[in-house]
């Protein structure tokens, strides 16, 4: 596993991803040849950020510099004024038009009211893996041992080695130590997946930068 690090800004990035996801090893024949990438939808815990508006505005303006559009889970035309299932439906509804739309996805991976991401943004992750469209994912911490799923849990909850080896949360179940930042199936999916070591892990968008830049190496492969 390639563990690359980069200064941006005074920030510490690591990349963890395998050198050859970028140029494509399980690339489609849709991903081949001509440009394909235009669209992006951004996913992430952003949407619930107090400054959510302005978070978007500033995503869609990098997106927009580095030649994609941008889509975000932001659904504020909606038929139901009340919260309730059906508008929790059209919501989920708009949302997945706009990834079917998207060709690809930069997601927003930081810890979310726990040590994962946001279960939202890792469901989408999964949906546009699904649908064959490339994923690009960052997450911003506030400290380098914070940058691996095992410590996070430990911090949060306590972890103890087995008897085996196995390391184990307070409940006793298994949590994974591959030396990753989030679950294996995140990781493995995503074509980059960038830490970043940072003050403010709510508002930083390095991370939209670095990814911005590898689809913008992907797209023109």
């Amino acid at each position: 596993m390639a563990r690359s690090r980069v200064r941006a800004g005074g920030l510490l990035v690591r990349c963890t991803k395998q050198a050859n996801r970028l140029t494509g090893a399980r690339r489609t024949d849709l991903d081949r040849g001509v440009r394909r990438i235009r669209s992006l939808y951004l996913a992430g815990p952003d949407l619930f950020h107090p400054r959510a508006l302005d978070l978007a505005i500033q995503m869609q303006a990098l997106c927009e510099a580095a030649g994609f559009s941008a889509m975000t889970p932001h659904t504020d035309a909606t038929v139901e004024g009340e919260g309730s299932e059906a508008l929790a439906r059209e919501i989920y509804a708009e949302r997945v038009a706009r990834m079917r739309r998207a060709d690809a996805m930069v997601v927003n991976l930081t810890p979310f009211r726990g040590p994962h991401c946001d279960p939202a943004a890792a469901f989408e992750a999964g949906f546009m893996a699904g649908l064959g469209k490339p994923v690009f994912g960052y997450l911003n911490v506030t400290s380098e041992e914070d940058a691996e799923l095992l410590a996070r849990v430990e911090a949060l909850s306590g972890a103890e080695m087995d008897e085996q080896g196995a390391w184990r949360d307070d409940l006793g179940a298994i949590i994974e130590n591959y030396g990753l930042p989030e679950c294996l199936m995140l990781w493995a999916e995503a074509r980059r997946l960038y830490v970043v070591v940072t003050p403010d892990p709510g508002t930083d968008l390095t991370g939209v930068e670095l990814c911005l830049e590898a689809v913008k190496l992907y797209a023109d492969y």
